[in-house]
């Protein structure tokens, strides 16, 4: 497979910087989180919105920071995902995760982040309807 640029994907670079998310995430390390971003990096996702408010995208540091910080404060101690592994074209990262609400439903979600240097530049989060119901009945919470 190769990219736009018939370059070969560089699937361990791309690897390294979901791994690193990922654990920043499990380890609720908002700071490290934060490290796996680029300084001017974008992110949307309707988490964003429900807790911050707004449109739903933070840009930069600055933005990702707080937003980070309550998504990691929000965070399980323990996830369980149905599914694992990711796609990449070598300067994206795609994957798609479903995850038990609370009362034993099925929430469906869909990230891609895009990568350059070792950093994510933009990250997109998409929500299926369950997940949506669960931010709209404000029961996104740590349990």
């Amino acid at each position: 497979m190769t990219n736009g640029n018939n370059r070969a994907p560089d699937v361990a670079a791309i690897e390294a910087v979901v791994q690193a998310w990922e654990k920043a995430l499990a380890e609720h390390d908002a700071e490290a989180l934060v490290a796996c971003y680029a300084p001017d990096a974008v992110l949307e996702s309707p988490v964003a919105a429900h807790i911050l408010g707004g449109a739903g995208v933070c840009r930069g540091h600055d933005e990702l920071r707080p937003f980070l910080a309550e998504v990691v404060a929000r965070t399980p101690d323990e996830r369980q995902y149905y599914r694992a592994g990711f796609f990449t074209d070598g300067r994206r990262a795609t994957w798609e995760y479903p995850r038990e609400t609370p009362d034993g439903q099925q929430m469906d979600f869909v990230e891609v982040m895009e990568i350059e240097n070792g950093l994510i530049t933009a990250h997109r989060v998409y929500w299926g309807w369950r997940g949506v119901q669960i931010l709209i009945n404000d029961q996104y919470h740590r349990p």
